[in-house]
């Protein structure tokens, strides 16, 4: 009985750790994604926040 118990626990220390690498790819993934996200999405917005106002005083001082 003894026995039994110690090889299931070994099993399931097995599945946990093969878990626990898991997780931790996924986790390495979706933090990527968000830095991904963010380049694609806030940096353009930074950009337009300089580029309309250069555009406007172009297009202003053109007299159009």
């Amino acid at each position: 009985m003894d026995e039994e118990i110690r090889k299931r626990l070994d099993e399931q220390a097995v599945k946990i750790e093969a878990i626990y690498r898991s997780v931790e790819k996924i986790r390495k993934y979706f933090l990527w994604a968000l830095i991904v996200s963010l380049a694609v999405i806030v940096l353009p917005l930074v950009g337009l926040l300089f580029a309309i106002p250069r555009f406007l005083s172009t297009y202003s001082s053109l007299g159009l």
